[in-house]
């Protein structure tokens, strides 16, 4: 609707997917297997965070929960991707169809200027 320069009223997170042109879906219902994905990503956050370490503040559980989001995405090797890591997956996907994609994914590396560091979300 954005795209028309329609007015419409939505939710906060409705009116975020649509200035970022992101198709929300929901799944069915009674159909559990088909959020598994999700869930089991919910989790392997989880373990790694909370269930893991006391944090002394909010704050301090964003810095880590970024640090774990970049080490995950640049780092973790997963099977589903044969063995790539989700950056390595994305770049791939860039290199045979850049026409699918609104930023050039080389250009998000991290790197020393980067928000947070490992370092920095464990203190």
């Amino acid at each position: 609707m954005l795209a028309r320069k329609q007015l419409f009223r939505a939710h906060s997170f409705e009116l975020a997917c649509a200035r970022s042109d992101v198709e929300h879906r929901l799944t069915k219902p009674r159909h559990p297997w088909t959020n598994g994905q999700v869930e089991r990503m919910n989790r392997t956050i989880k373990d790694a965070t909370v269930r893991r370490y006391h944090y002394e503040s909010h704050d301090q559980l964003r810095r880590h929960l970024d640090a774990f989001v970049q080490a995950y995405n640049f780092a973790r090797r997963l099977k589903t991707l044969r063995g790539l890591t989700p950056y390595e997956f994305i770049c791939k996907a860039w290199t045979q169809e850049p026409e699918r994609f609104t930023l050039n994914p080389l250009h998000q590396m991290p790197g020393p200027n980067s928000s947070c560091s490992l370092a920095d979300a464990l203190r």
